[in-house]
């Protein structure tokens, strides 16, 4: 009875081996894969973010107009969130330049989500304190056409963004890439809130749906910037090859 334990013990060893064999040898493939098309993402990545400056560029500064010409609170918050997303997008590119350097790759990644999280902290301090007001004062926005152009095209220029950026955060291991495809996530969420309170003023005349959709903002800004502010950023992927 003792001999065939042992044979059976000696057996379940072996097949142990032989999983803990074929796990390293397939490890060890995507290992050098991911390795091999490395500087590939990188140029994927760069090339979004270039798109990301210069489409959120466009974006902030004629949603900033439009709401100055309209008063609307929400639409001039858009455009400061467009700007902030200029600011991710050149904060990662300067993670990407770094890429290679695996020493400094966490500590890049931590400064970008510090300083886009302290951005978003005073953009929901700004759209709590405007929104606030307008309900107080009973403020009406003007009609904004433009306004309701601009969030129609964002809600669905950002999704495919955001999922492209997705995309190359999983082949780079980045956390920053992660965050920043997050943010784009972010501002389709906007979009949407904005799209909606601008057409509920547009053709119902109610008014007070433009701050009450900025005050809507406000939790979810304030949640991605002190995430950003703690610098959560995941170890592992950042020493991935």
């Amino acid at each position: 009875m003792c001999g065939v334990i042992v044979v059976r013990c000696l057996a379940k060893q072996q097949t142990v081996r032989r999983r803990r064999r074929f796990e390293i040898s397939h490890n060890g493939g995507v290992a050098t894969t991911s390795a091999a098309n490395r500087e590939e993402y990188v140029n994927r990545g760069r090339r979004l973010e270039y798109f990301t400056i210069g489409y959120n560029s466009l974006e902030g500064v004629t949603s900033i107009v439009a709401g100055l010409i309209a008063g609307s609170v929400s639409l001039v918050g858009f455009g400061l969130d467009s700007l902030i997303e200029v600011t991710s997008g050149a904060t990662l590119l300067w993670r990407l330049r770094h890429d290679l350097d695996i020493s400094r790759r966490e500590q890049v990644e931590r400064i970008a989500l510090r300083m886009v999280g302290a951005c978003f902290v005073a953009l929901a301090l700004y759209i709590l304190y405007e929104s606030s007001a307008m309900l107080i004062r009973h403020v009406p926005p003007e009609r904004s056409i433009a306004g309701i152009v601009i969030a129609a095209i964002s809600v669905i220029v950002m999704p495919l963004l955001a999922r492209a950026k997705r995309r190359v955060a999983s082949q780079l291991g980045s956390e920053a890439m992660h965050a920043d495809s997050k943010q784009a996530d972010f501002c389709s969420y906007l979009s949407a809130i904005l799209l909606g309170g601008l057409l509920l003023n547009a053709l119902f005349g109610w008014w007070w749906m433009d701050p009450a959709a900025g005050l809507v903002m406000v939790p979810i800004i304030g949640k991605e910037g002190i995430s950003g502010l703690r610098a959560e950023v995941c170890c592992d992927r950042c020493e991935l090859p």
